[in-house]
């Protein structure tokens, strides 16, 4: 099964330098693959891995900008969780 969350990027610093690597980090722990991709790509886009610092630098995600995270695996729900609150802390 795959869980899909569209949410707008609230961090000052976007997806960038220390939240990258936090998000990298916590993508990295969960048992679920996670790919992230811009929403502005079309539904279409593939994504990259979440795991990944360098892709996700490659997305050049800024403040404000809405991404589409998907997971599939044995704890999707709680990754995307945890990766909405590094990207969009409240």
């Amino acid at each position: 099964m795959t869980v899909e969350r569209r949410l707008k990027v609230t961090e000052a610093a976007g997806l960038h330098a220390r939240p990258a690597a936090a998000f990298a980090q916590a993508a990295a722990q969960a048992a679920a693959e996670v790919t992230v991709a811009r929403a502005d790509a079309g539904p279409q886009a593939a994504g990259v891995p979440a795991h990944s610092v360098l892709s996700l630098m490659t997305l050049n995600i800024r403040c404000g900008d809405e991404i589409v995270l998907r997971a599939s695996g044995d704890d999707a729900d709680s990754a995307l969780e945890t990766l909405v609150r590094i990207a969009a802390p409240a």
